[in-house]
């Protein structure tokens, strides 16, 4: 859409970076804030939502007193008023401020400066996340770095409490991968954060475990059991956890989290009629396709369908993907009907060619049939 706003504009706009640059003025009367503001803003259009945190982080390098700790000392008292603490989930806090952090990340991440860097973290996080800039620390100062986002996890402040589950995830998205001993974290991060009170900190320990299932399940699956039989978190909060946690196993339907959120893996559950209603697609359209399930006994489903989309190499990769839960009684048929779209889009490349479609349920696979997909 032409009028359509891109996020780096949104978040990065001349507006809020004269926001940021009354800040530092304020108290640092020797900031050259026409001249910054200049700099920052003639650059901005050719620039990606990245590229931008660390131009203006290089700016404020520039416009700075060259001593790191006066600078940094500069940024800490231009920092506005804290997020609000009474809030319990979606308050990431300012994006135009994440140039603060990584000016911590890029010049403060030096020996003698590791201990007023993450303090310094601590305090840039109740404003905007540092999740990424921490992991710098986590690279080149692993214990030191862990030790003290223990003592986070423990911290009356939960932008605090989330850092230190965020920031150690081992995959986190637009982030450098960190390399810590999944059971150490558990331990020493983990374990006091997963009976939160804040949503927005239980959902980063559940992300947390996610990443770590791609590598070690069963580290996983032990860790939720052992949670659940703490009874720290109510009930709501622990399912709510343990879903959020087990989902990248549950599309790869194992077994040992389908039975910690009560589906059999061994399933009585009959697949039958499964019907494509259209052999060929055009790439645009709709794949549309029906089945029925039976059963000899009361269960519950989780049903889920993989469509295996060719290559470009003509290899067929599978994805699987949701359509609901619920309950079937002895003797009930459900008939279950699904149209899948096949939108050309920049995140997945669709070729022409034969596709399969299969039913999941419970983890378990069921044959389904073939279509072919053309241009």
């Amino acid at each position: 859409m032409e009028n359509q706003i891109l996020l780096k504009d949104q978040l990065f706009n001349p507006e809020r970076i004269r926001f940021v640059s009354g800040l530092i003025k304020g108290v640092y009367s020797d900031f050259d804030e026409t001249a910054f503001l200049k700099k920052v803003i003639d650059k901005l259009p050719e620039l990606e939502l990245k590229q931008r945190i660390a131009w203006m982080r290089e700016c404020l390098h520039e416009f700075l007193p060259q001593d790191y700790e006066k600078a940094l000392n500069i940024l800490l008292r231009a920092l506005p008023e804290e997020c609000d603490p009474t809030k319990t989930d979606d308050d990431f806090g300012s994006f135009i401020l994440a140039p603060f952090s990584d000016f911590v990340a890029t010049y403060g991440c030096e020996e003698q400066y590791v201990d007023i860097s993450l303090s310094a973290l601590q305090e840039m996080t109740k404003r905007f996340s540092a999740e990424d800039s921490i992991r710098f620390f986590i690279r080149e100062f692993p214990e030191r770095t862990l030790n003290k986002m223990s003592e986070w996890s423990l911290s009356d402040n939960y932008h605090v409490r989330r850092l230190a589950s965020e920031g150690s995830r081992p995959r986190l998205p637009w982030s450098q991968k960190v390399h810590l001993d999944n059971r150490e974290v558990i331990s020493k991060i983990l374990d006091n954060l997963y009976f939160d009170k804040t949503r927005y900190v239980v959902r980063s320990v559940a992300n947390h475990l996610n990443d770590i299932s791609k590598d070690d399940p069963g580290l996983v699956i032990s860790t939720l059991k052992r949670w659940t039989s703490s009874n720290k978190q109510n009930q709501k909060e622990m399912d709510y956890l343990t879903r959020h946690s087990l989902r990248t196993l549950i599309k790869a339907g194992s077994p040992y989290a389908l039975e910690l959120l009560g589906y059999s893996h061994d399933t009585k559950v009959n697949v039958d009629d499964f019907q494509i209603q259209n052999d060929e697609v055009l790439i645009g359209g709709a794949l549309d396709f029906s089945f029925a399930l039976s059963s000899d006994a009361d269960e519950k489903l989780m049903i889920d369908y993989i469509v295996h989309f060719r290559g470009k190499n003509g290899a067929l990769r599978p994805k699987v993907f949701k359509i609901r839960k619920t309950t079937i009684k002895a003797d009930e048929s459900i008939l279950v009907k699904k149209k899948h779209p096949l939108r050309i889009m920049t995140t997945k490349k669709l070729y022409p060619g034969l596709h399969k479609v299969d039913v999941q349920i419970n983890g378990r696979v069921f044959e389904g049939g073939e279509f072919e997909l053309k241009i």
